[in-house]
């Protein structure tokens, strides 16, 4: 994946600036590469030759700098938002419906940023629901917009438009150039005025002129800057290196009533729970480090984008929401409605999940009490759930939140957005991918959220895990529903209660006994120990086995290539192929270290026991010496001294000739055997040495 900041800015001196710097360039093809021109790049008065590589996807073909990085593995993130946006794109166009507002409605937003007037409460129906009046004159051009066959690659007066907000080398905005159709224009995006100078390019490379444009500004101020309802986006894609918090405040406010958006965050390990306060700071939630972390982290950023738009009396609605590889996807469009935006407060929740069992519990903030007609008086929930221990294992609770209650897609959106990708299975070389994904999730049960891990149900007891078929049957027979999720392999999800799963365990357990061993540990014993209450049966049920794995789609994909996660941020110093290098260097260094101390200790070892056994034959000549003989041996060494020895590499006097590395044994006695003989600096390393020292 193409990043934003930092891309490629050439780097040249006064004294070389009216010079060429020529590198060899390579074409990445599948296959095999060969050589091709450089491309030039002018900055002040250099003009530089810039390494680059050339990269074929979908049916775009662009250069970017051959120090940022290029990741197929999110061709499938690419490959999926062409497929979605040219759904939405379709669905804009043909239907009549779509995108129309109450007369009432439009005018409070053109005259003031779509605030609502809170005296008048009869007003906040009218928003809830579309008006059925439309122009005659948008009647007529949706009807011969019907009659046009929408081809990718043409400019169409009344088509969408689309904003990349970092759009780095633009090669996400030319596949939408050359493979969405009903496109009205589409801008790239980017803050680094080198990286817009290579989307120029890439724009002439595939003949977009026409339909894509090229912008250098940050990405926040040029939707700040078009939040005019009439100079709205009806498609805004982010997809930044890490965290998008700080572009949604501008983004729900410069998309197009029922426009779309399309969000990637990659900051996976923050939104999973390894740094709840940081979670916190950036999404206004607190995350959670359990079993359902994945689609939790999925919540927790609808929740963020749903209280960004509340504030301008908008609220979202989620088609597709992915947690993917190492990073999350969610594609939401936001309308506008204060009678809707009302009830946020019920769509989201608290989480209480216990610290053993990872037993949880869900507490809504608000609630929603119907009353005459299709009115509701709004109030504050009532709880919490929960005691002040499990009720399951008795151990303490953890809170996180509040996160995204309500379902994460629209079933009707993502059966329409498979077969269109059936549709194109020729073009998008992820396509069995997407359609596995989006079909394990129409299959999730949209009113559960969060789920179980089946290994880690059966890991909390150390009991002997039961076969996912036979545990799904074992709900189905009971009464329940269940499902899987795409978050998590092996998952469980289900509207049963948590009592419904223990007893099965426990059930399981009869015939699958625990070492006695442990059940030592309090929490396991009281768990294990509580009667059985529910009627297991493990019978196979006729359901247990879901219609995507009886179809054998492309559900939970293995690594595709080595060292495919996420690459480290483009910098303007360091080229990518070196990045890597220093990787491949640096893998392993705390064992090459440890060897090598071990290899060290070695040979002091073997050292010291030949100078121990001088020192021995030394006094034992010594001793057999007469008080006369040494007195006369010491005279004759002041008479005539001894020539001095060479310095080498034993000998300390000369402390150039030391090793820069602390003696150990000084270290952590103050004493060392060798005296200044030793090889070794005799001093407390000091930290804030440029060189350092390493730790032992």
């Amino acid at each position: 994946m193409i990043k934003t900041f930092g891309l490629c800015r050439p780097l040249y001196t006064s004294q070389y600036q009216t010079h060429l710097l020529r590198f060899m360039c390579t074409t990445v093809k599948p296959g095999g590469t060969e050589t091709m021109e450089c491309n030039t790049v002018q900055e002040g008065k250099a003009e530089v030759l810039i390494e680059c590589n050339t990269v074929k996807e979908g049916k775009a073909e662009v250069l970017f700098p051959k120090n940022v990085f290029y990741n197929p593995v999110q061709e499938f993130n690419r490959d999926l938002s062409v497929a979605v946006i040219s759904q939405f794109a379709k669905d804009r166009l043909t239907d009549s419906t779509d995108g129309k507002k109450s007369k009432q409605s439009k005018v409070k937003q053109e005259s003031d940023c779509m605030k609502v007037d809170q005296k008048d409460e009869k007003k906040d129906t009218i928003d809830i629901v579309k008006d059925e009046k439309e122009d005659t004159s948008s009647t007529d051009k949706v009807k011969d917009e019907k009659e046009l066959e929408l081809e990718p690659g043409k400019k169409y007066d009344n088509g969408i438009k689309i904003l990349e907000g970092l759009s780095a080398s633009g090669l996400r905005s030319v596949r939408f150039g050359l493979e969405i159709p009903g496109v009205n224009s589409i801008i790239a995006n980017d803050f680094d005025e080198n990286a817009v100078s290579f989307i120029n390019k890439n724009i002439e490379k595939n003949n977009l002129q026409e339909l894509v444009s090229s912008s250098c500004d940050d990405a926040a101020m040029v939707m700040y800057r078009n939040r005019n309802p009439k100079e709205h986006f009806d498609v805004i894609d982010l997809d930044p290196y890490g965290s998008p918090s700080k572009f949604l405040d501008a983004t729900v406010q410069a998309v197009k009533d029922g426009g779309l958006l399309c969000i990637t965050c990659t900051d996976a390990a923050v939104l999973c729970g390894n740094a709840g306060e940081t979670c916190y700071s950036k999404y206004g939630a607190m995350s959670l480090r359990t079993t359902s972390c994945h689609e939790m982290g999925l919540r927790i950023i609808l929740q963020c984008i749903e209280s960004h738009a509340n504030r301008y009396s908008r609220y979202i609605v989620p088609l597709i929401s992915l947690s993917i590889d190492f990073y999350f996807r969610v594609f939401v469009r936001v309308h506008t409605g204060q009678g809707k935006v009302k009830r946020s407060a019920s769509k989201m929740a608290m989480v209480y999940s216990c610290n053993e069992c990872k037993s949880f519990s869900l507490q809504r903030i608000g609630a929603m009490i119907p009353t005459k007609g299709n009115n509701f008086k709004y109030s504050p929930a009532t709880g919490p759930p929960v005691t002040d221990k499990c009720e399951h294992c008795g151990s303490k609770h953890h809170i996180g939140g509040p996160i995204w209650a309500d379902p994460i897609c629209d079933i009707d959106f993502i059966d329409s957005v498979i077969n269109r990708v059936n549709d194109n299975k020729d073009s998008l070389k992820t396509s069995e991918r997407i359609v596995g994904m989006l079909t394990l999730q129409k299959e999730e049960l949209q009113e559960v959220p969060l789920y179980f891990k089946l290994d880690s149900l059966f890991g909390f007891v150390h009991a002997e895990t039961m076969p996912l078929i036979q545990f799904r049957s074992a709900l189905l027979n009971a009464g329940y529903k269940v499902s899987l999720s795409h978050a998590m392999k092996n998952s469980i999800k289900t509207d049963a209660p948590h009592n419904v799963l223990w007893d099965i365990i426990r059930a399981w357990v009869k015939g699958h006994p625990v070492k006695p061993a442990r059940l030592e540990d309090t929490a396991i014993k009281t768990l294990l120990e509580k009667e059985c209450s529910t009627k297991v049966s493990f019978e196979e049920h006729p359901e247990a086995n879901p219609q995507s794995r009886k179809d054998k789609l492309l559900r939970y994909q293995a690594n595709p290539e080595p060292h495919w996660g996420p690459k480290a941020k483009a910098t303007r110093t360091m080229s990518n192929e070196l990045q890597e290098e220093r990787k491949r260097k640096l893998q392993g260094k705390k064992g090459k270290q440890k060897d090598q101390i071990e290899e060290e200790e070695e040979n002091d070892r073997k050292e010291s026991d030949g100078n121990n056994e001088e020192v021995k034959k030394r006094k034992l000549c010594e001793s057999e010496l007469t008080d006369q003989d040494q007195e006369n041996s010491a005279c004759q060494n002041e008479e005539t001294p001894k020539p001095k020895k060479q310095a080498s590499w034993i000998t300390a006097k000369n402390p150039e000739e030391r090793r820069k590395d602390p003696c150990r044994h000084f270290i952590k006695r103050g004493i060392c055997n060798y005296g200044d003989k030793c090889r070794f600096l005799h001093c407390i390393p000091s930290h804030q040495s440029p060189e350092g020292y390493p730790r032992y």
